[in-house]
């Protein structure tokens, strides 16, 4: 009998998330503006930069690599960004400041359950727009992807998606309307995109702008997943401990703040 308590609180918690997951998925296939940002700008993107400079090299990390193997990890980086951060951030404060937030807290549903459903959309959303863009670069423009790039890149872009959602709730306390969440997610992303050479690239930036952009998230999560598909970037090692690391310092960072200033109630009414 008490081994079989445990057991069944188990399944209870894991049907609670995965009924969590199910909605937030439904939500997100029905939100036409997730679908676009998340979606449809990273591929867009990556078939016009790859599409003008199609042929040509990019020299990045000491190595010079096509320019498919250069754009499909640095766009996938700004899809998890995207999916991670900016669309959680938006939809975070746009349910926090309609009620939606206050009324899913007071019910029966542990606030953790809530918060995992947000996580795991976020990461599904990522691993699936990653896969796109590296079928897109495989079949479109000739990218050679093995199954050992493949799996390191899904590790990083989980890890990668996990602490972009830490730091979007981190930043949710620091918007108080809905209308105002957009315009500051892509105000505090748009020149880190620029500066971690997302749309131009590494040997055209200079060295300390990179050594900058190397201290913020979105550049150490770019060169990780470019060093999944390109090793010699990385020293010949597919999977980049260090960017790793920054990335997810950044994500504790954000879930410390988030841990401080969430707020489910409006602003408000608080």
């Amino acid at each position: 009998m008490s081994s079989a308590v445990p057991e069944a609180r188990k399944a209870s918690t894991v049907s609670l998330v995965g009924h969590q997951v199910r909605y937030d998925l439904r939500a997100f296939r029905r939100n036409t503006r997730a679908r676009i940002f998340t979606l449809a700008v990273p591929v867009l993107l990556l078939l016009i930069l790859v599409a003008l400079f199609h042929g040509g090299t990019v020299k990045t990390g000491g190595v010079t690599v096509k320019i498919a193997a250069y754009y499909v990890p640095h766009i996938a980086a700004m899809a998890i960004v995207g999916a991670g951060l900016i669309n959680l951030l938006i939809t975070l404060v746009t349910k926090r400041e309609s009620g939606s937030l206050k009324r899913r807290r007071a019910t029966p549903v542990p606030a953790w359950v809530l918060i995992a459903g947000d996580a795991a959309t976020s990461i599904v959303s990522s691993l699936a727009i990653v896969a796109v863009l590296v079928a897109i670069g495989g079949i479109g423009f000739g990218l050679s992807v093995g199954g050992a790039a493949l799996g390191v890149a899904a590790v990083v872009a989980i890890l990668g998606a996990a602490s972009f959602c830490c730091l979007a709730y981190a930043l949710s306390g620091l918007v108080g309307t809905a209308e105002s969440a957009g315009p500051m997610a892509q105000l505090s992303t748009l020149p880190v995109y620029f500066i971690s050479g997302i749309y131009i690239p590494d040997n055209v930036l200079p060295h300390w702008l990179l050594n900058l952009a190397s201290v913020l998230p979105v550049r150490p999560l770019a060169v990780a997943l470019q060093a999944a598909f390109v090793p010699a970037t990385n020293g010949g090692q597919r999977f980049a401990v260090v960017p790793v690391l920054v990335v997810l310092a950044w994500g504790v960072a954000g879930l410390i703040v988030a841990v401080r200033t969430f707020s489910w109630v409006p602003r408000r009414s608080s």
